[in-house]
Formats: C-alpha cells, sequence, structure tokens
C-alpha cells in the first residue's frame, strides 16, 4: 500500500482506525467532506482482518429463521441485559447493509443454485451466518480498501499512532466542551501532528492485548477507549471481555483463530484420549453461548492439568475442508497438523470486548463531536456475551447510521476559531527504560489473566486493583518525564483500560454471562 502524507491540518471528518467499521465509515462520509483516514500500521492490521467466520444477518426465511428468532438467540447469549431497541434494530437492518457490502464487490461464498451459503455457529437457532471461506473478514477489508484508495476524498495516513484527542475547552478563548480531532505520532519521523475536523470517529477495535493471551492482532491495546476516557467521555462493560474458546496452541502461532465455523460443521471437543466433554456442561455442546464453551474448556483444563484440549473435524473429507476452510486446514498443514486426520490443540483467548466507550443509536459518544463504532463502542447490542457473527453486522449498521447522522448534522459542526494545540514535547530519552516498559506491559497481561480472565472472584480483583494502582503510577512519572514512544502511549492505554475493566467488574454485584465471577453465582 503506498503510504500518504499530509495535505492539510484540518479536515472535514477525521477517521482513526481501519478495519470494517472504520472504511465503511470512511466510505459513506467521502461523497461530503475530505476525509484523514488513520491507520495504525498498515491498512489491514486490524482485527476485522482476522475475522474468519462471517456475518449474521437474516437473509432467507428458510427453515423458519426470522428475525425474532435472531433477536430472541442474541438477547438469549447476551444474559438478558443487551438493549432490546439496538438489538431490534441492527438486525432489521441486517439485509441492507449487507447489500452495501456486495455492492463494493464482496463476493459471499454461494450454493449451486445462488443463494447465499449460510452456515451456523454456537447460539444460533438457524444457519444465518454469510460467509468467505474462512477468510471473510480478510476479503471484506479488501474489497473495501479497494475502494478506499480509489477515492480522491480519502486521504489515508498510515503508520500514525493517535495519542490523545483535542478538546475545545482545553484551548485558548473557548467554554465548550467537544472533541476537535487528535494528536498523531508519526512513527517513522516521531512527530506529533494536531489534525483537526468538524466530527471524529474512534474505530481503533479492541484490547485484546491487555491480556497474555489473544486472538487480536498487536495493535489491538485499548487505545480509542483509552483516548475517550481521558477526553471525559463515558464507557461501560468493560468487564464483558469475551474469550474464544478455539485459538490454535502452537508456540509459532500463539494468535490464530479456529473459527467456530468448524463446530457449526460438526467439530467436537475431546480430550486427548478422545473423550468428548462438552455434553457434560451444556445441552447444545459444542454449539453452547462462547462463554459456556470458554469456561467448560478451562474447567477441563484445571481439573486435568492440560495445556490444552483438541478440537476434532476428522469426519469430514479432506477435500471438503480444503474448500471451506482453506486459510485453517493450510495453516494447521503447515505446522504439521492435518486437520483431516489430526485433532487439532486448541486453547481460550480473550477475543472481543463487549463493552467500550457508551453511544447511542447514531454512534453519538457523550462527548459532542465523538463519534464511535465497531468494537471501541458500547451500543448495548451483546450485553453480558457476544452472539457469534454478530460483530461485523454491528460494525455495518453503526457505520452506516454515525456517516448519516454526521451528514445530516454537517451545518451544525462547522470547527469553531480557536487557537491551534501544539504538542509539548520531552526531551529525556533512556533506551534501557524501554526494556522497563515491556516488563511492566507483560506483568499487567499476566495480571489481567490470572486475575480478571475466564473465571474471577472478589478477592482476586481486588489483588488486581491494588497492583495496578502502583503500575499507573509508575508509567504515568514516564509518560510525563520521557520523551513519547509508541510502546509507551500503547502502555499508558493497556494500563487505563486493564483498570477501568477491574473497577467495571468490582461493580457488577453479580455473575452474568462473560463475567464469571465465583463469589456471585447465587447473587
Amino acid at each position: 500500500m503506498q503510504k500518504s502524507t499530509f495535505s492539510q491540518a484540518t479536515y472535514d471528518f477525521l477517521v482513526i482506525g481501519t478495519g470494517l467499521s472504520g472504511l465503511n465509515t470512511a466510505l459513506k462520509l467521502a461523497p461530503h467532506g475530505q476525509v484523514a483516514l488513520v491507520a495504525k500500521s498498515k491498512i489491514e492490521n486490524n482485527n476485522s482482518w482476522l475475522a474468519q467466520g462471517g456475518i449474521a444477518s437474516v437473509i432467507y426465511n428458510k427453515n423458519e429463521d426470522s428475525f425474532d428468532a435472531h433477536i430472541e438467540d442474541t438477547i438469549k447469549a447476551g444474559a438478558g441485559i443487551c438493549d432490546k431497541t439496538i438489538v431490534e434494530h441492527v438486525i432489521k437492518e441486517g439485509p441492507q447493509r449487507i447489500n452495501d457490502l456486495v455492492e463494493w464487490g464482496v463476493q459471499f461464498d454461494k450454493t449451486k443454485d445462488e443463494y447465499f451459503a449460510l452456515t451456523k455457529e454456537g447460539g444460533h437457532s438457524y444457519s444465518r451466518i454469510l460467509h468467505v471461506g474462512d477468510f471473510t473478514g480478510q476479503a471484506i477489508n479488501e474489497a473495501l480498501i479497494k475502494k478506499v484508495l480509489e477515492n480522491e476524498n480519502i486521504e489515508l495516513i498510515d503508520n500514525h499512532l493517535a495519542i490523545d484527542l483535542i478538546k475545545e475547552n482545553k484551548l485558548q478563548g473557548s467554554d465548550s466542551v467537544s472533541c476537535l480531532g487528535a494528536f498523531i505520532l508519526d512513527l517513522d519521523t516521531e512527530h506529533v501532528y494536531p489534525i483537526m475536523a468538524k466530527a471524529t470517529v474512534l474505530a481503533t477495535g479492541g484490547a485484546g492485548k491487555a491480556y497474555l493471551y489473544t486472538s487480536n492482532w498487536s495493535g489491538a491495546t485499548g487505545d480509542g477507549i483509552a483516548m475517550a476516557y481521558r477526553a471525559g467521555a463515558e464507557v461501560k462493560n468493560l468487564e464483558f471481555m469475551q474469550f474464544h474458546p478455539t485459538c490454535l496452541y502452537h508456540p509459532e502461532a500463539r494468535n490464530f483463530l479456529i473459527s467456530e465455523a468448524l463446530r457449526g460443521e460438526g467439530a467436537l471437543l475431546k480430550l486427548e484420549s478422545g473423550q468428548r466433554f462438552m455434553t457434560d456442561y451444556h445441552e447444545s455442546a459444542e454449539l453452547a453461548p462462547r462463554d459456556i464453551v470458554a469456561r467448560s474448556i478451562d474447567n477441563e483444563m484445571k481439573k486435568n492439568g492440560l495445556n490444552c484440549v483438541y478440537l476434532d473435524i476428522t469426519m469430514k473429507d479432506r477435500s471438503f475442508l480444503e474448500k471451506r476452510f482453506p486459510n485453517i486446514f493450510s495453516k494447521c498443514l503447515s505446522l504439521g497438523i492435518d486437520i483431516s486426520k489430526d485433532y487439532i490443540p486448541v486453547v481460550p483467548a480473550a477475543h472481543y470486548l463487549c463493552g467500550g466507550v457508551t453511544t447511542n443509536i447514531n454512534g453519538e459518544s457523550t462527548l459532542k463531536r465523538l463519534y464511535v463504532v465497531g468494537e471501541t463502542s458500547f451500543t448495548g447490542l451483546h450485553g453480558a456475551n457476544r452472539l457469534a457473527s454478530n460483530s461485523l453486522l454491528e460494525c455495518l449498521v453503526f457505520a452506516h447510521n454515525t456517516s448519516q447522522h454526521i451528514v445530516a448534522n454537517l451545518k451544525s459542526l462547522a470547527i469553531p476559531e480557536v487557537e491551534r494545540p501544539s504538542w509539548v514535547y520531552h526531551e529525556l530519552e533512556n533506551n534501557d527504560e524501554l526494556i522497563v516498559i515491556k516488563h511492566m506491559w507483560e506483568e499487567i497481561r499476566h495480571l489481567m489473566w490470572n486475575y480478571v480472565g475466564i473465571v474471577r472472584s472478589n478477592k482476586r480483583l481486588e489483588r488486581a486493583r491494588h497492583r495496578m494502582e502502583n503500575i499507573n503510577q509508575e508509567i504515568e512519572e514516564y509518560y510525563r518525564d520521557f520523551k513519547i514512544h509508541p510502546d509507551l502511549v500503547e502502555l499508558r492505554n493497556i494500563a487505563l483500560f486493564a483498570t477501568l475493566t477491574i473497577e467495571n467488574a468490582l461493580k457488577r454485584k453479580n455473575s452474568i454471562g462473560i463475567h464469571y465471577n465465583i463469589d456471585l453465582l447465587e447473587a
């Protein structure tokens, strides 16, 4: 991808993040003004690109499937605390937003008679998952990236890390509290630029890298959530980090996901002996909601002192597996695992954040001019546990809603006449201290995995909170005194996310969904 340079310091729209929600929002805003699209790394580096399964949507009324059934499945998976209005809106908008992707060139798998090929995943009553092999996210992103790079109104600013939001009330001569853009760090030159815009959209993804084991890409460090919180926006439900039950357990592929779609096609979870165990935990066995499957695997590993469990799909023909799961098949084969003959070693891993920056149906945060979409946001759709393949659907619907609302309110979003902010640089630099930063990051990830993981207790959460108090104090000292560095920026964000997650978990007075607290099981 060819890198763009800054052509201006003020844009109509600033979109931070290049996953499905960021690309979609940028494309829908582009006809109405100049868009600055900021990528932390390369444009294709994001969690959406890694999504294997697909998008859940009721496209046909085959086998009695319906909007009502999808709504019911979503609320049931979310342990009953989803926002029903949001759930109904997202699911009923699904077919139109799928059509957007088709018009942009996404070619979903189809049957011989040219219907969309639909599959089933955990928590779904019917087969309603559209997919492109087992690399759906990559296929969608490739189609949208092509459109973005062809659009003259979208300026790609890649290899830049957003540091903090620019607030109007912090600038000279203004009492208004609103977001006017963000400070962006050029990772090549280490120069910090202020970018100002009429509307700022955070689409920075989740925070899986706060945990020791995760399916997320390396840049999923909670940046958008941390920036929004520091700017005064409300965040909510961060205790609901979903753990995907099946991440490949292999030293050379620590964050490679084994899609739930394998279980949708009949794969079984087993111990190394070949003994199946999910029938002991839930009537839906391998197709139970993700929180139940992840806890069941965690329990079997702890009970039997195991490093992993296994996924068995050897009952399927090799030709079927190569065609249906080409990505997983080839990746496993490159590691010496022939999934047509061998069990796949798997472990649970931090996967998807169901909480985030609070937004309404239009993507508006509680901070004026700041919009949030995708995994960075808390919309109320997922409740206490996300239903499989509802995340990409949420990206599509809220990118559409957000862009529509921004465009409808453009006249009221004119940038006020305020003094342009400048970044205050610190010159103190010590490369030895970067080692300490790395150690603190690893300490946070171990702490979150052990104390704020799949199974929690009040004592573990209190220990985590106490340790994070000390870590945060150390980090702020570094941030205040040392030269800006991307590792320090990400560490600061990870630490704040971890702290907020612990606080949210301690405030939750019942064990529900993903937040499984053994001290509150009767609450």
